[in-house]
């Protein structure tokens, strides 16, 4: 499994993640709503820390620099 997100990609999603987190904690997140926020959150989580994202492999979509 080859990276393919870049260090701006996956710092956006750990913002987004700490985001979402924060909200939800605060309590302005809740029912539905936040349990696919904090399943986003999950994944967001998941893909930022392996650098990869099976819809970029998907779609053919690199965030890497350049060799």
């Amino acid at each position: 499994m080859k990276h393919n997100m870049g260090s701006t990609d996956r710092i956006i999603r750990l913002l987004v993640v700490l985001v979402i987190g924060i909200l939800y904690f605060m309590g302005m997140l809740s029912g539905t709503v936040a349990i696919i926020a904090l399943v986003i959150a999950a994944i967001f989580t998941l893909t930022s820390v392996i650098s990869f994202c099976p819809l970029y492999g998907i779609f053919g979509i690199k965030t890497t620099k350049k060799d």
